[in-house]
C-alpha cells in the first residue's frame, strides 16, 4: 500500500510552506513515527514524521515551496527492510591467514663525523651547551649521535622559500559564490523588520546598571537555589521580574496600537528573544507578573531549549506585550534593539564589563551593563520611557525591592 505524505498545516492563515530538509534519503526504509523531514513556514519550523513503516520516495526536493496539504512524498508500506548479513556461526573454522615474512631491517647508514665548519649553523640552547662543556663534548661528538634520514631532508625547506610563501586565508582565496534560497521564516522576518522601521516612530533610550548586587546574590545563593529548583539563578529571569514590576508602574510601556485604538493590557506576557538555528524566534511567557523567580527561570529554560531544538509551537510564539533580548551573550556592548510588532517597547541587555565608576565620591571597579529601551513614540512619551528604564535599573541594583513591588522595604514595612 502506498501512503501519501502531505505538507503539514502550521496555521489557518498559512497557505504555503518550504521543505527545509529531508532527514532521510530517497529509497530509505523508515520506521513508524520517525522524523523524516523539516518544513519551514513564516512562523515556525515543523517536523514531519512517518505515519507507517516502509520505503520512502521523495517527490519534493529540499528548498522547494509547496502548498499546504500537497503531497511531498510517499511511503510504500508493503516493502520490507533489507536483511542484515548473517553473522558467522560460532563453530565455523576461520580461514587460514597468510602470515607475511618478517622484513629484514636495512643496515644502518654509516654516520660520518661532521666537519667543524658546519658547527656554526647549530642551534644549541645555553643549558645544552653548559652540559656539553661539563662532559667535555664537542659539536662533532653530538652530531655523530644524530641520525638524519631522507624524510627529515624532504620536510626541510630553505629559509628563503619559507619567506616567499604567502599567508593563506582559512576561508578565502577564490572568486566563487554560493546562492541558496531564503527560508520562509527568514523572508517573513525581513518583512516584519522593514515594516517596523517604516510604520513606527521608534526611538531608543539608554542607561547603565551596576550588576554588583546581582552578582553577589548569585554567588551567595546560586548553589542553594539550584539544589531546590534544579536550575541556577539566571540574568534573564531577574530582568524579566524587574520588567514586570516596572510595567505595573508604567502601563503605557505595555500598551500597543490597533488601528485608531490603544490597547492597554492588564497583564504582562513577556517575549524572550532566542537565536534558533532557523532564525530569531520570540517565545512568550504568559502572565509573567504572577510567576516567582524560580518559575520564570524554569519557563525560560524550557522555551529556550524548545526553540533551539525547533520544537517551539506557534501558540508559544503568539501574542506578547513586551520583549526582552540579550545581545550580551554574543559579546555586544551596546545596541538599539528593534521593536517586535505590534508591541510598543523592547528592552535590550548587553555584555557585563568591569570598568571604573564613581561611587560615593570614590572611583571603584564594578561590573556594569548598558541597557537600552527602544519604544514607539506614538504610544510612549519620553518621560514614561526614561522613567521605566530607571525603575528597571533601581530594581536590579537593589534586588530586595522586587519583594515589595518596587517600593522601598522600610516604607513597605511602615505602610507609608
Amino acid at each position: 500500500m502506498i501512503l501519501e505524505i502531505k505538507a503539514p498545516t502550521p496555521g489557518e492563515s498559512i497557505t504555503e510552506v518550504q521543505i527545509a530538509s529531508w532527514l532521510v534519503n530517497d529509497g530509505d526504509f523508515v520506521e513508524k513515527d520517525k522524523e523524516i523531514a523539516e518544513v519551514d513556514s513564516d512562523k515556525a519550523t515543523l517536523t514531519v514524521s512517518a505515519e507507517a513503516s516502509g520505503v520512502l520516495k521523495i517527490m519534493v526536493q529540499a528548498g522547494e515551496t509547496v502548498k499546504v496539504a500537497s503531497v511531498i512524498g510517499t511511503i510504500d508500506t508493503s516493502a520490507v527492510p533489507a536483511e542484515k548479513p548473517a553473522a558467522a556461526k560460532p563453530d565455523a573454522k576461520p580461514e587460514p591467514v597468510a602470515v607475511p615474512e618478517p622484513v629484514k631491517p636495512e643496515p644502518a647508514e654509516e654516520v660520518k663525523p661532521v666537519d667543524r665548519q658546519t658547527d656554526k649553523s647549530l642551534h644549541i640552547t645555553p643549558l645544552a651547551r653548559k652540559l656539553m662543556e661539563e662532559k667535555n663534548l664537542s659539536d662533532a661528538d653530538v652530531l655523530n649521535h644524530i641520525r638524519i634520514t631522507r624524510k627529515d631532508i624532504d620536510e626541510v625547506k630553505p629559509f628563503t622559500e619559507k619567506l616567499s610563501q604567502p599567508v593563506s586565508s582559512s576561508w578565502g582565496g577564490t572568486r566563487e559564490q554560493e546562492r541558496k534560497k531564503l527560508s520562509t521564516l527568514r523572508l517573513k522576518l525581513a518583512d516584519r523588520l522593514v515594516s517596523v522601521k517604516n510604520q513606527t516612530a521608534m526611538l531608543t533610550t539608554f542607561n547603565e546598571v551596576n550588576m554588583s548586587a546581582i552578582m553577589a546574590m548569585k554567588k551567595q545563593y546560586n548553589d542553594a537555589f539550584k539544589q531546590n529548583y534544579g536550575v541556577g539563578i539566571g540574568f534573564m529571569s531577574l530582568f524579566t521580574k524587574a520588567v514586570t514590576i516596572a510595567l505595573g508602574h508604567f502601563p503605557q510601556v505595555n500598551a500597543m496600537i490597533d488601528g485608531d485604538e490603544l490597547i492597554m493590557s492588564q497583564y504582562a506576557d513577556i517575549g524572550i528573544a532566542v537565536s534558533a538555528p532557523k532564525g530569531l524566534v520570540v517565545p512568550v511567557i504568559r502572565n509573567a507578573e504572577n510567576l516567582t523567580l524560580a518559575e520564570l527561570e524554569l519557563k525560560i529554560k524550557e522555551l529556550a531549549v524548545k526553540a533551539r531544538d525547533n520544537k517551539i509551537t506557534i501558540e508559544e510564539m503568539t501574542g506578547g506585550t513586551f520583549t526582552i533580548t540579550n545581545g550580551g551573550v554574543f559579546g555586544s556592548l551596546l545596541s538599539t534593539p528593534i521593536l517586535n510588532p505590534p508591541q510598543s517597547a523592547i528592552l535590550g541587555m548587553h555584555n557585563i564589563v568591569e570598568r571604573p565608576i564613581a561611587l560615593n565620591g570614590q572611583v571603584v571597579i564594578a561590573p556594569m551593563m548598558y541597557v537600552a529601551l527602544s519604544y514607539d513614540h506614538r504610544v510612549i512619551d519620553g518621560r514614561e520611557s526614561v522613567s521605566f528604564l530607571v525603575k528597571v535599573k533601581e530594581l536590579l541594583e537593589n534586588p530586595v525591592k522586587m519583594l515589595f513591588n518596587g517600593d522601598e522595604p522600610v516604607k513597605a514595612l511602615l505602610g507609608i
